[in-house]
């Protein structure tokens, strides 16, 4: 009998569900894949206006959990799951952590899952919390895929505010396409064998030194530290401008207007100085972040790494 997986994901613009078809495509007639796409009941729109975007950073950052449509499993003991998933503001999107904390995640206890992560670049904070959430559901995390956008970072932030807020992401005359590249995403495929295999032979213990060893996580060490100092101002933020309402309020559109101000500035004047900085850090303490760089390419849990 053929071995059944369930693909469980939110994919806001498409890329996503792309990424995990390209990866399934060369397994899909070896194994038995159900897929199903959780979605909120009020979902987000795609583009967005700059407005609704930085004002979906709070309760993203704080995991604060949102109604979801409801999500329809087929009744199967499914031998493998994988989770796709799209990190926004430094952490899980909140309809996935909205997921996780719904009775729906209840499907992933006692199963091995492989998470599947579809990324501008950083990505660390986001899947630590997914880990402590799966953690917390009894699940086995067994992999972790990440496809993130390769360009520039200033590049990237281009071509994803871009794409962002006015739905394109095919390359223009200036900028190259948005979001993880088109050839990446079509190279996803040579992690399906290697899936299969761990699958059918019901071995997990190597399952990620071997995606790791096929490309499934490329990291550099000063990524590490740019994003453990950004996460601290993000959360900060959060409260910050939860203190004047719940998502949506205008009372708190001028705290999130700031915050918008901040980041961008961060981004475009600071990024070179915060760069040299974040390198010679990571260069002064070689060996702390070697360790961490292993760490974050593995699939265990710490709490409060990052």
């Amino acid at each position: 009998m053929a071995k059944s997986i369930l693909v469980i994901y939110y994919s806001q613009t498409g890329q996503l569900r792309n990424i995990l078809d390209k990866m399934l495509d060369p397994i899909s007639n070896q194994a038995e894949v159900t897929m199903v796409e959780y979605k909120p009941v009020n979902d987000y729109p795609f583009p967005w206006t700059s407005d609704q975007f930085f004002d979906a950073m709070p309760e993203c950052v704080q995991q604060i959990p949102m109604p979801l449509q409801p999500v329809s499993i087929p009744d199967k003991n499914y031998d493998l799951v994988i989770l796709g998933y799209q990190p926004w503001f430094l952490s899980p999107s909140r309809p996935t952590s909205s997921f996780l904390q719904s009775e729906y995640a209840g499907i992933l206890k006692g199963k091995p899952v492989i998470t599947v992560l579809g990324t501008r670049n950083m990505w660390l904070n986001a899947q630590e919390r997914v880990k402590e959430a799966l953690q917390k559901l009894g699940a086995n995390l067994v992999g972790n895929i990440v496809l993130a956008d390769t360009n520039h970072n200033l590049i990237s932030l281009f071509t994803i505010i871009r794409w962002n807020f006015t739905g394109r992401k095919e390359a223009s005359r200036f900028l190259p396409e948005a979001g993880v590249q088109s050839r990446d995403i079509a190279a996803a495929s040579r992690f399906g064998p290697i899936i299969l295999d761990a699958l059918e032979k019901n071995q997990w213990s190597g399952l990620q030194d071997q995606l790791v060893g096929k490309g499934a996580i490329e990291l550099k060490p000063t990524l590490i530290v740019l994003e453990k100092r950004a996460i601290k101002q993000f959360r900060k933020f959060a409260v910050y401008i939860r203190k004047k309402g719940d998502h949506g309020n205008p009372d708190r559109m001028p705290r999130v207007h700031l915050f918008k101000r901040i980041l961008l500035t961060g981004i475009f004047v600071l990024s070179p100085v915060s760069g040299f900085t974040a390198k010679m850090t990571s260069l002064l303490k070689r060996k702390t972040y070697r360790g961490q760089l292993n760490y974050f390419k593995g699939i265990s849990y710490e709490k409060d790494l990052i």
